[in-house]
């Protein structure tokens, strides 16, 4: 008895001609259609970025995912997510980055991503004493914030072999007990506002080489760039043979603009995806990375350090 709505079976003839109605050509060029829009996509308008490193504390954290626009500053080569060709100095549509951006650079002398904030633009004087910007001959004014506390992660590690090294060591010193038994980092922590009223938080809890740099004056064309976290950043103070940027950096090598934390996962999680829940840092998402403006009218006094 056949069994109502019931299919009729294929032939072995009938799947060899089903297989060879497959057109092979036209599957592949979608593939790589495909592939041309996401590349473009990350290319021209945003891609997603990983921190690896603890340069940018407080304000970024190991592990946080980020979007980068590509956008704001024209396009240029390292704009391009695969940076395949010989480096070039043009750019289409090219803006100049506002102080306090956080900003994708790509080094001149080597073909990875760094994420890097702008504290002087072109044309401006800049020195760095005793770890507080000279700006046009003027403090960059830092206040003294509360302590932040910050949770103890094991896995806050950052690149060995750079300036970028030693990174839970240096907050040893810092590390306190909570009266729920959980325990945490306590960090001093400065609030440095720009002359545009971009404000944000940064780390300098030690004297180091890199808390000294003579004025120089930003070329045309280039902006300056500094981590954060002031004592464990590679960055514009630094030269290029210890993982620097080597001084002012041609906006031709600036690739984008951090804007937000899609999220951030503590460095706790496995392959087993019920880990990543436990890791995943809940007040992270959706973290804007724009500094808020301060009024412009800040005295130019400096908080007792």
């Amino acid at each position: 008895m056949s069994k109502i709505g019931a299919q009729p079976a294929l032939s072995r003839q009938d799947t060899g001609h089903l297989r060879e109605q497959v057109d092979w050509a036209r599957e592949l060029r979608g593939l790589a259609l495909m592939l041309l829009a996401v590349l473009c996509f990350h290319s021209f308008l945003a891609k997603p970025f990983y921190i690896p490193s603890i340069s940018m504390m407080p304000n970024l954290l190991v592990g946080d995912r980020l979007v980068v626009s590509k956008y704001p500053y024209g396009w240029n080569w390292s704009s391009v997510s695969f940076h395949l060709w010989p480096r070039g100095a043009g750019r289409i549509f090219g803006n100049t980055p506002e102080y306090g951006d956080i900003v994708i650079v790509v080094p001149r002398n080597r073909n990875e991503d760094l994420i890097k904030r702008v504290v002087a633009l072109p044309g401006d004087r800049i020195a760095v004493v005793n770890g507080q910007i000279i700006l046009n001959g003027e403090p960059v004014p830092q206040a003294v914030q509360p302590a932040l506390q910050m949770p103890v992660e094991s896995e806050l590690t950052c690149n060995q072999g750079s300036i970028e090294v030693a990174c839970l060591a240096a907050f040893e010193a810092y590390r306190t007990r909570l009266p729920s038994g959980r325990e945490i980092y306590e960090l001093p922590v400065l609030r440095e506002t720009l002359p545009n009223g971009a404000s944000y938080l940064v780390i300098d809890n030690v004297d180091q080489v890199l808390d000294h740099y003579p004025e120089i004056t930003v070329p045309e064309g280039h902006v300056f760039l500094m981590g954060d976290n002031r004592d464990h950043s590679a960055d514009s103070r630094a030269p290029l043979y210890g993982n620097g940027l080597g001084g002012p950096v041609p906006l031709s090598d600036v690739g984008g603009r951090a804007e937000f934390v899609t999220f951030s996962l503590d460095g706790s999680q496995t392959w087993n995806p019920l880990s990543w829940l436990e890791a995943l840092r809940g007040d992270r998402a959706g973290t804007s990375l724009r500094p808020p403006l301060e009024p412009r009218a800040m005295p130019k006094t400096v908080a007792a350090r």
